[in-house]
C-alpha cells in the first residue's frame, strides 16, 4: 500500500505543480501585480482562487463523508481552531515574505523544474527560515 500512496503523492505534486506553473504563479511578477492593490493591480489570479475554492468546496462535501481516505487509515484534520499568538505571527511572516518576493513555499518549489537565478536564492532561504523555526520551537517546548 505504501508504494501506492507514495506513486498517489507525486502525481498529486506534479499535479498542483503544473497548475501554479499554468495559473502564473511561479512566476513572482504576476503574483506581486496581483498583490499591488495600490498600483497596476492584475486581478487575474482571482480566477485561480475562485477555481481553487470552489473546486475544493464541492470536494470536500463528498470526501467528507467517507470512512477514511482511499489511501490512509484516518483523516488528517487540523483539531486546533482558536487564533493565537503564533498563527497571527506566521501568517505576517509569511506575507511579509511573500510579498517582497512574490514567491509562496507552493511555487518555489515548483520552480526547481526550470529554476531561475531569484529561485535559487529564495529556496535555501526558505529552507534556512524552515529551519530556524525548527530550532526555535524545540528550544521553546
Amino acid at each position: 500500500m505504501k508504494p501506492l500512496r507514495y506513486l498517489a503523492s507525486l502525481a498529486c505534486g506534479l499535479l498542483f505543480g503544473i497548475g501554479l506553473a499554468l495559473a502564473g504563479m511561479t512566476r513572482p511578477q504576476k503574483v506581486l501585480g496581483f498583490l499591488d492593490v495600490a498600483g497596476p493591480w492584475d486581478p487575474s489570479l482571482l480566477f485561480v482562487l475562485g477555481g481553487a475554492v470552489a473546486v475544493s468546496a464541492v470536494a470536500f462535501r463528498y470526501i467528507l463523508r467517507r470512512h477514511s481516505p482511499l489511501l490512509a487509515e484516518s483523516f488528517d484534520l487540523p483539531t486546533t481552531k482558536p487564533i493565537d499568538r503564533n498563527l497571527i505571527a506566521g501568517a505576517t511572516i509569511f506575507g511579509i515574505g511573500w510579498g517582497l518576493s512574490g514567491y509562496c513555499p507552493g511555487p518555489a518549489i515548483a520552480l526547481l523544474a526550470a529554476p531561475d537565478t531569484e529561485a535559487l536564492y529564495f529556496l535555501p532561504a526558505m529552507l534556512a527560515g524552515w529551519w530556524l523555526f525548527a530550532f526555535v520551537a524545540k528550544r521553546s517546548r
